[in-house]
C-alpha cells in the first residue's frame, strides 16, 4: 500500500471524523485492501471485504461524517486496523 492510500486509511479512522475526504481515494483504498468494488444502479458502491459487504453512498463530493463512521466501522468488521497493519 503506497503512502497516499495510507494516509486515506489513517484519515477514515482519525479522530474527530474527517468530512473531508475523496470517495475516489476512499474506493482505490478499498481496491487496495482486497476488497470487491462495483457501483450499483441506484447510487450506490457495492464493497465485499473479508466476507463482509456494505453498500455505501456514492458521491462525487466530499463523505458526510456518517460515511465515514460506516466505512470505519465496516474496516473494523473487516479486520482491518491501520496502526497495526499499515503504519505510516
Amino acid at each position: 500500500m503506497n503512502h497516499r492510500h495510507r494516509k486515506v486509511l489513517h484519515a477514515i479512522f482519525a479522530h474527530p471524523v474527517s468530512a473531508n475526504i475523496d470517495p475516489k481515494a476512499v474506493e482505490a483504498v478499498f481496491e487496495e485492501l482486497g476488497a470487491e468494488v462495483s457501483h450499483n444502479g441506484s447510487g450506490r458502491l457495492a464493497v465485499k471485504l473479508a466476507g463482509h459487504a456494505h453498500a455505501f453512498h456514492n458521491t462525487q463530493h466530499s463523505l458526510s461524517k456518517d460515511e465515514v463512521v460506516a466505512m470505519r466501522h465496516f474496516l473494523t468488521q473487516a479486520g482491518v486496523d491501520p496502526g497495526r497493519d499499515y503504519p505510516l
